[in-house]
């Protein structure tokens, strides 16, 4: 429960002043118990850039781990504004660091080498029995609905196939002619815990962004948790236009469930997402601890961005490191990690 004390004091309302006239809402701002914060927010390394330092090129939805020996792999999406909206994402890039700083690219997969028309985020994992390496990610599986596929698991994110590619989570049928389930799947986060895998998903029903959870025992075959038409957390709040997930922290007696949204009275609420604070027992009931407001946006926003998106947090010796995709001045967005004391 240290965890969640560091992390519920570190919230901050760094968001740009000026707001296009019909946009009358600043960044909300932080009230409460979590009072003013932010250097941790502050301070940060830049991990990776879009391939060009202009508006609408982003590098980001990271996905990371780190293995025994100290190696961390990480694979992100890259995107540039000459695609159409919504698939502009044209590579999931994987990338190798000694320190968990300074990445190299290692490998591509390219939207052309699988049945998408576009990117989103990925997720990488490493399975705790072969200890090989496990990539999903997403798109509009074969010019259908947005969906979660996999590639064969391999020894190294080296060896990636994208020839292997296939969906592993995608809408299910109604029972009821009249049912509104989940139409689309997508931005997946994977993690093993309590001896299954959890996958959650922005699942698109009634043409809103919620949060749904699946499990699996092997990571191949997935089955919804509960209701498979139920989201695990509303819109409310803060995050009353959407709300999706980010990442999930074992914290001993539970998890921190890290989570973004954006407001109905935000400047393009689609893409202009900050970050929120949740905790669960047991991975699907979330507690939400910052229902007010966001834990943290962009501290270098546009003049009508501040996002904040995308994160992976993990736990590195005495930190707690978060990697998030994040918006410039420029409207550029780039990779950075960030760092914060766990406190004991």
């Amino acid at each position: 429960m240290l965890l969640i004390a560091t992390i519920t004091g570190m919230m901050t309302n760094a968001a740009a002043d000026a707001r296009p006239p019909q946009w009358t809402i600043e960044a909300p701002e932080i009230v409460g118990q979590f009072g003013l914060v932010p250097e941790y927010f502050e301070e940060y390394d830049v991990i990776l850039k879009p391939d060009e330092d202009a508006a609408e090129w982003w590098a980001g939805a990271p996905s990371v781990v780190q293995c025994n020996d100290g190696v961390f792999w990480l694979a992100a999406r890259m995107r540039s504004p000459e695609l159409p909206r919504g698939l502009r994402g044209y590579e999931i890039r994987i990338l190798r660091s000694e320190d968990g700083v300074n990445f190299e690219k290692v490998h591509s997969i390219m939207v052309e080498e699988i049945p998408v028309a576009g990117f989103e985020r990925p997720a990488l994992l490493i399975d705790p029995d072969t200890g090989q390496f496990k990539l999903y990610g997403c798109g509009p599986w074969e010019d259908g609905p947005w969906s979660i596929f996999k590639l064969d698991d391999a020894d190294s994110p080296t060896e990636f196939d994208p020839a292997t590619a296939r969906r592993v989570i995608g809408p299910r049928e109604k029972t009821y002619e009249r049912d509104v389930p989940p139409v689309e799947y997508k931005d997946p986060f994977i993690i093993y815990a309590d001896g299954a895998y959890h996958c959650y998903v922005i699942g698109v029903i009634r043409r809103t962004e919620r949060i749904f959870h699946f499990k699996s025992a092997d990571g191949e075959n997935w089955e919804p948790v509960g209701n498979p038409y139920e989201p695990i957390m509303d819109l409310t709040g803060w995050h009353n236009f959407y709300v999706r997930p980010a990442s999930v922290v074992p914290v001993g007696v539970g998890y921190l469930f890290f989570y973004e949204g954006s407001n109905v009275k935000w400047y393009d609420p689609v893409y202009n997402i900050g970050t929120g604070l949740g905790f669960t027992f047991d991975l699907h009931n979330i507690i939400d601890i910052t229902p007010d407001s966001p834990l943290v946006l962009s501290t270098t926003p546009s003049e009508n961005f501040f996002t904040w998106r995308y994160s992976d947090w993990l736990k590195v010796g005495d930190e707690l490191w978060a990697y998030a995709e994040v918006a410039n001045p420029n409207e550029s967005h780039e990779l950075r990690r960030f760092t914060i004391p766990i406190k004991r």
